[in-house]
């Protein structure tokens, strides 16, 4: 699904060369992201994908004064993340084209999300999976119905094994990147942003991996740039963890190291992006910017997105609010802010649990909480 002229170029340990992008052709008068597509409505299966609710944080906006602030959480998926954006698309195309099975590789919700999705649209999934996902991304995925294979490295491996698996064996390959439905599906979280504001937001912050969401954020908006719906594309803030930071290393060097990735949020730790090289070619392109965030600073955003808001996401999507909270000195607080949370929390509370206190006494009666210090 790259390009082959284009990928013959590739080299081991690096991103994919080649990647597709869907061109969108003529004239749009819909405001409907569906009609976005390039699959026909009847081919999608009826499972609810989308529409998620753009929240405007009171106690966010009232203790940073940014009162143009929003939190798009995506976490209300049926699977709980973003990724079934691009599952649900990928799922249409697949039943246009009469193929039976979808093969991918995750680091835990891409899989759980293709299986999820896939379980509605009647289609098998074969989900390769590094042994450190969190278990609650492999049950999700296993109660699908997914057939579950786990890589003794990382992603990357397991990225490497579900393309050979798919050249030898068949199956439509879903993985980020390789699969341009990917990038096409996930736009749709900025025609609703635009729909939902009404206007194009200033800034946009998102977690960043492998670099497909943010490619799927930027076609979205250069789709309206190019109906012109819209003046310009937003500023796009690329979060990534500084044990992860692949691409900001990359737009700082212009090379791709291959460093070994460790970070508590397990959605965006990858040693090589696969879309690596788009990702670049959209930051530069439309002025976007790069920043890193550490584990710690993450879990404090997750922390205080919960206790200020009663919004639980994965560490991952809260990287994007760090990274708001680290930007936020030279933002001019007028402008239109929008934070993509892209998972919820529940996908992996074994990090969650690093950050909080956990209570060990146990009561028999409410005397033990005021005089056993309890409370």
């Amino acid at each position: 699904m790259l390009c082959p002229e284009c990928s013959s170029t590739h080299e081991p340990g690096q991103p994919l060369s080649g990647v597709l992008e869907v061109e969108l052709k003529g004239t749009l008068s819909s405001q409907d992201p569906m009609d976005f597509l390039p699959v026909e409505r009847q081919f999608f299966p009826t499972i609810p994908v989308g529409n998620t609710p753009l929240w405007h944080p009171g106690n966010l906006l009232e203790k940073y004064a940014f009162p143009e602030l929003y939190l798009k959480d995506d976490g209300v998926n049926p699977t709980g993340s973003l990724k079934d954006r691009a599952s649900f698309l990928v799922a249409a195309f697949a039943r246009r084209h009469g193929l039976g099975e979808v093969v991918v590789a995750s680091t835990g919700n891409a899989g759980s999300s293709m299986a999820g999705v896939g379980a509605a649209a009647g289609l098998k999934v074969k989900l390769f999976l590094p042994k450190t996902a969190p278990p609650a991304k492999m049950i999700q995925a296993l109660q699908y119905g997914a057939d579950v294979v786990l890589a003794e490295k990382n992603y990357d491996q397991a990225f490497s094994l579900s393309l050979e698996y798919s050249q030898t064996r068949g199956g439509m390959n879903r993985n980020t990147a390789y699969n341009p439905m990917t990038i096409e599906g996930k736009k749709t979280v900025s025609l609703e942003l635009f729909n939902q504001l009404k206007k194009s937001p200033d800034h946009v912050f998102v977690g960043v991996g492998d670099g497909v969401i943010l490619s799927g954020i930027y076609k979205g908006f250069r789709d309206l740039l190019q109906l012109g719906r819209l003046a310009k594309i937003p500023v796009v803030h690329a979060i990534q963890a500084s044990g992860s930071s692949a691409i900001y290393r990359a737009l700082e060097s212009g090379v791709f190291d291959g460093r070994s990735a460790k970070t508590v949020a397990d959605s965006i730790s990858v040693d090589v992006p696969s879309n690596g090289r788009l990702a670049l070619k959209n930051l530069k392109a439309y002025n976007g910017r790069c920043v890193t965030v550490t584990d710690e600073e993450i879990l404090s955003a997750q922390k205080e997105l919960s206790s200020a808001c009663g919004l639980f996401s994965e560490p991952a999507a809260a990287a994007a609010y760090a990274g708001f909270l680290k930007q936020k000195p030279i933002l001019d607080s007028s402008e239109t802010c929008v934070v993509l949370l892209t998972g919820n929390g529940l996908k992996d509370i074994n990090s969650a649990a690093n950050n909080i206190v956990i209570p060990e006494k146990t009561i028999n009666s409410l005397d033990e909480i005021f005089y056993n210090g309890i409370a």
